[in-house]
């Protein structure tokens, strides 16, 4: 069964981090899947907790206005989300990125005086019968791709977060496999990004995608695995190329 609050769910996955078995290139953790701002920004988090391919690390993804994005990561991009996404975003390594729960359904992360983020979550009758279908459906029909196929469109109208995918290829070329297994709302958040307030949530007036990843309309915290294709080595060139310290 899964836990009741997103703090003891969190708590769990850190006391058990489970890796589904497999060949590919795969991750068990939490975050942020996204949450827009109605002033351009788009703002994601990532702590993933084990992976098959390297140490566990978190990642802040960060959207400007002008559609710019920002991948900062605490440990070496080619093993962390740049190795996947690195070829649409600056890479920028960081010392470390602070998550602290004030609450059972509260967070605040901060990224150094770059970002200061806090946020609320919540439950909603959409949530719980994804968190539902999580619990009822074995692993395997789960990293199914036929399965995430036919459930990311249905997840994105229960959800009413726009276009959603949760397989096909990521920008650097290896596809991808998103399995949240529990699912919450993102119910209030402010964030300032170097000084500037963010302002209020809201929708981005176009929808935005990583390759074949979209970035949900509303704000939504996830408990869940990811799997991977292996990249190219001309792909983990383009990580290294764009990376650099902050």
């Amino acid at each position: 069964m899964s836990t009741h609050t997103p703090h003891q769910a969190v708590t769990a996955l850190r006391a058990h981090p489970e890796l589904r078995g497999g060949t590919d290139e795969r991750f068990a953790g939490y975050g942020i899947m996204g949450t827009p701002f109605a002033s351009g920004h788009y703002l994601a988090l990532r702590e993933m907790v084990a992976s098959s391919i390297g140490p566990s690390y978190r990642t802040i993804w960060h959207r400007d206005p002008q559609g710019r994005w920002t991948i900062h990561t605490t440990t070496d991009p080619k093993v962390s989300c740049p190795r996947y996404f690195g070829a649409a975003a600056d890479v920028r390594r960081v010392p470390s990125i602070d998550i602290a729960w004030t609450g059972e359904s509260d967070v605040e992360v901060t990224l150094g005086d770059v970002l200061h983020w806090r946020i609320g979550l919540a439950s909603s009758p959409a949530t719980r019968i994804l968190t539902a279908m999580g619990d009822m459906m074995p692993m395997r029909a789960l990293a199914s791709r036929s399965v995430l196929t036919a459930m990311g469109p249905m997840a994105g109208a229960v959800l009413g977060t726009g276009r959603m995918r949760l397989c096909g290829r990521t920008p650097n070329g290896p596809r991808f496999r998103a399995t949240p297994l529990q699912v919450w709302r993102v119910a209030t958040t402010e964030a300032s990004h170097r000084g500037q307030d963010l302002g209020a949530p809201g929708p981005l007036d176009v929808q935005t995608a990583l390759g074949d990843f979209w970035l949900p309309q509303r704000g939504l915290f996830f408990v869940g695995q990811a799997s991977f294709t292996s990249p190219t080595p001309s792909a983990g060139d383009v990580v290294a190329a764009r990376s650099e310290m902050a």
